[in-house]
């Protein structure tokens, strides 16, 4: 048995139009970011969830909410944050991330998190869905780092190999990337 999982990101923020890193502050979603949460549903319509999760961040709950209130259960959970920028959270793209993400998988932020900080709070996350949802499948609404981190524990990348390949980079953007929980966290199949 195994979970599945049906990974969205919130949509696009007013922070995200200007370059700013958001971080944990809640962000507001734009007009563009309510466009594409209320069309998820339909983007999505072949698939059907047993519930869904969110980040406990507003951007990431008012995204869950225009695509699929009513539809699914939606459950918060602070586990799927986006990564504590700490001091540079509501910071410039440029100065929260000067020198590379990839400074910060084993450094924390000041006063915030690192990257394997996150990959920590996601294992704990993919332990509780392995023990409460076999065989069910999830949907998750979430942010950046979060998915960095599944690509790390179920995909068995790297993280310089995951901030490398971001899809953000690329505009590669799809309606929900899978997932999968089996035994043993890493020996999930694509």
């Amino acid at each position: 048995m195994a979970v599945r999982i049906t990974y969205f990101v919130h949509g696009t923020t007013i922070d995200n139009e200007q370059e700013i890193a958001t971080g944990q502050n809640p962000g507001e979603l734009s007009k563009l970011g309510m466009q594409q949460a209320k069309a998820l549903k339909d983007e999505v319509a072949d698939k059907t969830f047993d519930v869904m999760f969110c980040s406990d961040l507003k951007r990431a709950i008012v995204s869950a909410e225009l695509g699929f209130k009513g539809v699914y259960e939606i459950i918060q959970d602070a586990r799927l944050r986006e990564c504590d920028y700490g001091e540079m959270n509501g910071k410039p793209g440029q100065e929260a991330f000067a020198g590379g993400k990839e400074l910060r998988i084993d450094t924390p932020f000041p006063n915030g998190e690192s990257y394997k900080d996150v990959e920590a709070r996601i294992a704990d996350f993919l332990e509780f869905l392995k023990q409460n949802y076999n065989g069910k499948h999830i949907a998750i609404m979430a942010h950046q780092a979060p998915q960095f981190a599944l690509e790390v524990l179920l995909r068995g990348k790297s993280w310089e190999q995951v901030i490398k390949e971001d899809w953000r980079k690329t505009g590669d953007w799809k309606p929900g990337w899978e997932y999968f929980v089996e035994d043993s966290l890493g020996k999930a199949q694509i």
